[in-house]
């Protein structure tokens, strides 16, 4: 023969997760209250006007990466035609800072030559190839020797 189940001892254990659930709802409510209006009007000045917006601060922090990178071409194997072929085909970014450099060599030794491609970026744009920026030396054998490919990844502008 078994033994009645008791009825009070279950409802009192889902009176008390009720309970906790008021309570929980409650307090919820208490830190919302708490906080200000986002849709609130601004402050106004005492004359009643709205005060003009501070000037926003200077980005801080480390610099990111543009994901797209600046590509141009160079060909020959002159240091000087080279290194006026790189400051030509960089003057649209003139004011910008090279993070980054890909550079793609042509044929069997185009290791080699792209290697030379980057030595030379500093002489034919300093402000843009610091010594701070990374460079990379690869070959692509579908293009001739003596030719190179450049892809450029800049810092990113602050606030752009």
């Amino acid at each position: 023969m078994s033994r009645p189940r008791r009825r009070g001892r279950i409802s009192v254990v889902v009176l008390a997760g009720w309970l906790f659930a008021d309570l929980l709802l409650v307090l919820a409510l208490v830190s919302m209250a708490d906080r200000p209006d986002p849709l609130a009007d601004r402050p106004r000045a005492k004359d009643g006007t709205k005060p003009s917006p501070s000037a926003s601060p200077t980005p801080t922090g480390p610099r990111s990466v543009e994901l797209q990178p600046e590509e141009f071409r160079v060909k020959g194997t002159d240091k000087d035609d080279l290194t006026a072929q790189i400051h030509k085909n960089t003057g649209k970014w003139a004011d910008r800072e090279a993070a980054l450099v890909l550079t793609f060599g042509g044929s069997r030794n185009g290791e080699a030559y792209a290697h030379r491609v980057n030595t030379l970026l500093g002489k034919g744009r300093p402000g843009m190839f610091t010594k701070k920026t990374a460079t990379d030396d690869f070959h692509n054998l579908g293009d001739p020797a003596s030719t190179a490919k450049v892809r450029v990844y800049f810092y990113t502008t602050p606030g752009g």
